[in-house]
């Protein structure tokens, strides 16, 4: 000690490593997020399915899903088509594979006309097993065979 001037203690250096907790917490979080949000983004599509009861189909892995919405639009999976690129893909499939199963899902307001059209195109085409997407009593989606 000089001259009324005090010791200074040492600063303590400056830490170099990465603090990775604040890091883990953002990506378990975003895990989260993900989790409960992607069985919502699974089908945007929303129909008003008729309720009917009957047994399962048999799980075929290889399948077409067309679906006609209230206003008589046609889909192939989520995506929107025509009548005619219906056609050229159920082709496709019953030259890849004439078993593949036709899964029609068509709202209740969808004209019965509309649906006998569908199930004869895909006759024509060459795909004869057609199933029938309904929603089941308590509401839950089923498939009967």
């Amino acid at each position: 000690m000089a001259f009324g001037r005090l010791e200074r203690a040492r600063a303590p250096q400056p830490m170099s490593d990465i603090n990775m907790t604040p890091l883990i917490d953002v990506m378990l979080v975003l895990l989260v997020i993900f989790i409960i949000t992607a069985p919502l983004m699974s089908s945007s599509l929303r129909l008003d399915l008729p309720k009917a009861e009957g047994s399962r189909s048999s799980e075929n892995p290889v399948f077409l899903a067309v679906s006609v919405d209230a206003a008589g639009q046609l889909y192939l999976g989520d995506l929107p088509t025509s009548m005619k690129d219906l056609r050229e893909q159920a082709e496709r499939a019953a030259g890849r594979d004439p078993a593949t199963e036709v899964q029609l899902r068509a709202d209740a307001a969808v004209a019965y006309g509309r649906v006998a059209e569908l199930i004869g195109l895909m006759q024509e085409a060459g795909l004869s097993r057609i199933g029938f997407i309904t929603a089941g009593p308590q509401g839950a989606a089923s498939s009967p065979g």
